[in-house]
């Protein structure tokens, strides 16, 4: 929902990311290192990137403005010779290293790389330009295909052509491709620190070694100091700092003394050809009241023997000696930077914080902003993430902090190192909760170590997603403190910013002695948010994490609900150059058997029994009611109501299937001594038996129909296999005593039946026992060593090296449901102890199920909902 004019009018997708961040404030006022919302004050320790050197509102900047109103001096006048520019460079070219003495000013840092750009080109008359990974030069075109982020690169066409990277603070690397490529490069562009790169330093002694390779090899020296000059480092030029000069420096943020747009490049006189000098022009740059500005920003930098220079340098030591020691308590954050520079870098991950939140929204990159988020709203900070630096925050106050401020930003951090180190995702999220939430234990965190696969292990991976808004809870612990509406809002808010990522691993065993390594992969929409999107977007999501599990080494890859239903049964995905299974093999048989397991521990007769199968007409329910068959008296064959016709005739030719597999499989069964005289030809195809079905329908124990409410109260058994997100079986809609087997994820089954229908024993299909009960990596709401049966069949097939596609696809065939049955068998794996409603049945619980079934316990009428 858009809430303000600048997500209106401005940037709707900028404007939904910070009003999901409550970052969307309206700053009405600014002062010195703080900004003002509402009478709220925050310490503002981002300062637009370094560009406010002075803070908000500087009174030097605005006094010097107002001296050029008071003049007079025109703000534009090209081309021209106009003094305040004239003046503004010669103080530049006097502070500036040795070497450099013209100045071509731009409107911005970006700007002023392209000019560099243009300038080195036309001096050596070459085209290649070299940048390193990680850096950050802007983002018009040419800067961008400087810039080291391929994120910010692929919608726009860059890099260009003849930009080429490597490794920043590595001079080898600078040395061996100089003497392979020196002659055909233009420039080697590079920061002395890297900002958006998260705040990196390079070795000691980087840059006079860079400066010696670019002058053995004549390729100019370009060096980017847009964020780091003009005293942010605690030097006036952040090279000065290894005493070296390049051939061209690029300035630009601090300049404009925080109220005007303003770039410089200082470029020496060799590398300034009559070419770029009478070519390149920009109708604004150096406007009288920004070369206004740009003086006074240096006359206020460099005044009393460089005060505010030395002031930056104590405040940076000053911050850097509280931080440090604090930094080190911990085994996730690390402080660097120089100066008022500096950068934390958060290395939390999952094995930093497993079970937690945390650690998946930093693999996803989304922590620091919610770090920035807690820090603006908790204590009143602010501060932001770098831009390819996704763990690192920023901390670049003003270069006129105080120390009182200083110790306000040390203060919030002492606050919050705790929190994160916890792993206290409640409070680290509470100030985007609808209501704040009554904790009822305190978070905790115990690191692990991730599990590793052998040499020659087989690889697999599993796909999973979160069932409902409260499965979100599974990721983390903490969060089932939260009530429903506020999982529900973290869902619909933080699901659809991530993409597929790993969630768990673990090393699976055989009895036979084998052994494969899993990693489970998680598709983060919920089935509801997945049967929601447009067909083509839910699958790209399920391809994306099919791509992310080959790409990581996977040899096979299993799809979990609903994964298997927005890919057709992996038939979409068979060309994602990995073996799929949907684990529906097993499904059916450990559904078929946790069936007859309870009707046997009940003293029911499945040979006395109704059996309906509630989405007969899909892969696992079409299984299912061939199996269930060979044991029934009677089997009802339940399809879906939204398509009548379609799944009328899905339902004819499942039973023409079971028809024709009684007959020549089981005649001996209840249904085979009903079906063997109608069908004398066992031989027949499909076609024919399922027409001799539709012609003697009425007369034979096998219905089809699309009614639930009217026939699931026939049923004994009920075992449910849909790809619906609604509650189908009803305690309105079933008969007194049945057993009901709950394959569907979501349920399909009413929790209203375990209050109200005491007779009715619900169990939860497809659960089963992995051999040795390992822990596999993850919460998937049982207990140790239990999982679903689908995720069991992608376990089977990797234990026994059976890499190929695998019940995918509707027509699964008997031979693989016994092929998978013997393969359990073989590697150990049974199906679990029953359970109901996510909980084991215990013997209490058989008890009072028996009990209620008792015929005088029978209601007169059947109970209503």
């Amino acid at each position: 929902m858009i809430t303000n004019n600048f997500t209106r009018y401005i940037n709707p997708w900028l404007g939904q990311q910070l009003q999901k961040l409550r970052m969307d404030l309206d700053f009405d006022r600014g002062q010195g290192c703080w900004l003002y919302s509402r009478e709220q004050k925050y310490l503002d320790c981002v300062a637009a990137y370094g560009a406010l050197p002075l803070g908000h509102n500087p009174a030097a900047i605005w006094t010097a403005l107002e001296e050029a109103r008071t003049v007079g001096v025109p703000g534009f006048a090209q081309p021209s010779a106009l003094e305040p520019a004239a003046a503004l460079a010669k103080k530049l070219v006097e502070l500036s290293p040795q070497g450099l003495e013209h100045v071509t000013f731009t409107n911005s840092g970006a700007e002023a790389v392209e000019a560099a750009i243009k300038l080195c080109r036309a001096a050596t008359r070459r085209r290649r330009i070299l940048s390193t990974g990680n850096s950050f030069h802007g983002k018009t075109l040419g800067a961008l295909s400087a810039t080291g982020n391929p994120a910010y690169q692929d919608a726009f066409g860059a890099p260009v052509q003849d930009f080429v990277r490597i490794p920043y603070g590595d001079t080898d690397a600078l040395e061996e491709y100089l003497q392979q490529h020196g002659r055909e490069t233009a420039a080697f562009i590079v920061e002395p620190i890297q900002g958006e790169g998260g705040v990196v330093v390079p070795p000691q002694g980087y840059l006079k070694q860079v400066r010696a390779l670019c002058t053995a090899h004549k390729v100019p020296l370009v060096l980017d100091e847009i964020q780091t000059g003009l005293g942010r480092t605690g030097y006036l030029f952040a090279c000065q700092a290894e005493n070296i000069s390049p051939d061209v420096m690029l300035l630009a943020k601090a300049l404009g003394g925080g109220l005007l747009p303003m770039g410089a490049m200082l470029c020496t006189a060799e590398i300034y050809s009559q070419d770029f000098g009478l070519k390149h022009s920009s109708t604004f740059a150096g406007g009288g009241l920004a070369s206004f500005a740009g003086q006074a920003v240096l006359e206020e930098l460099t005044a009393q023997d460089n005060a505010l220079l030395s002031h930056v340098q104590e405040m940076g030591k000053y911050i850097a000696d509280k931080l440090g020691p604090l930094c080190a308590q911990y085994d996730f954050v690390t402080l660097r930077g120089r100066g008022l520079m500096l950068g934390l870098d958060f290395q939390i991950d999952r094995s930093t914080h497993p079970n937690n939140l945390m650690g998946l929204l930093a693999e996803q990159k989304l922590l620091t902003p919610l770090i920035a988020s807690h820090l603006l709203h908790a204590h009143h900070l602010r501060v932001a993430p770098t831009l390819n630096g996704a763990s690192v925050i920023r901390i670049q106050a003003p270069l006129v902090l105080a120390q009182e401020e200083a110790d306000f930003l040390i203060q919030a951090l002492e606050e919050t190192l705790p929190v994160l180190d916890a792993g206290d995702t409640i409070t680290l999220l509470e100030h985007l909760l609808e209501k704040k939430p009554a904790k009822t234990r305190p978070a905790t965190r115990i690191p692990q170590t991730k599990s590793q696969p052998s040499p020659g292990q087989i690889k697999f991976a599993f796909l999973v997603h979160p069932l409902d808004d409260g499965s979100f809870a599974d990721f983390d612990t903490n969060l089932d403190q939260l009530s429903s509406s506020t999982l529900t809002g973290l869902v619909k808010d933080w699901l659809p910013e991530m993409s597929p990522f790993v969630v768990g691993e673990t090393v699976i065993k055989s009895k036979a002695g084998a052994s494969a390594y899993c990693e489970f992969i998680t598709i983060p929409r919920t089935a509801q948010q997945l049967m929601e999107m447009p067909p083509h977007e839910s699958l790209a999501m399920v391809r994306e994490g099919v791509q992310l599990a080959r790409d990581r080494g996977a040899q096979l890859v299993g799809l979990g609900a609903f994964t298997s239903v927005v890919s057709w049964g992996g038939m979409r995905l068979r060309d994602q150059g990995v073996p799929l299974t949907t684990g529906n093999s097993y499904t059916v048989v450990t559904a078929c058997q946790a069936t007859i397991a309870a009707l046997n521990k009940l003293g029911v007769d499945p040979g006395q029994s109704a059996a309906a199968i509630v989405g007969a007409g899909g892969s696992i329910g079409r299984c299912l009611a061939l199996l269930l068959a060979e044991s029934m008296e009677e089997i009802i064959l339940l399809g879906n109501p939204a398509h009548p016709q379609r799944s009328q005739n899905k339902l004819a030719r499942v039973a023409g299937e079971i028809c024709r597999h009684i007959v020549n499989s089981h005649p001996d069964s209840p249904l085979g001594k009903v079906l063997t005289p109608i069908f004398p030809d066992k031989q027949a195809d499909l076609k024919t038996f399922t027409r001799l079905y539709r012609d003697n329908a009425q007369h034979l124990p096998i219905t089809i129909s699309t009614e639930a409410d009217k026939l699931l109260p026939r049923a004994d058994v009920v075992v449910t296999a849909t790809s619906s997100v609604s509650e189908l079986v009803k305690p309105s809609n079933v008969k007194f005593g049945a057993v009901i087997c709950d394959l569907s994820r979501p349920a399909n089954v009413s929790r209203e039946i375990q209050r109200l229908r005491p007779d009715v024993l619900v169990i939860d299909g497809g659960v089963v026992e992995v051999w040795d009960r390992p822990n596999l990596g993850w919460n998937f709401g049982f207990e140790q060593g239990l999982g679903y049966a689908c995720m069991g069949e992608t376990m089977l097939l990797a234990l026994e090296g059976h890499l190929e596609h695998t019940s995918i696809g509707s027509n699964i065939s008997l031979e693989t449901l016994t092929m998978v049955r013997n393969l359990a068998e073989k590697h150990g794996f049974r199906v679990a102890d029953l359970r109901s409603f996510d909980k084991p049945l215990s013997q209490e619980d058989w008890q009072q199920v028996i009990a209620a079934r008792n015929p005088q316990s029978r209601p007169q009428t059947s109970p209503q909902p």
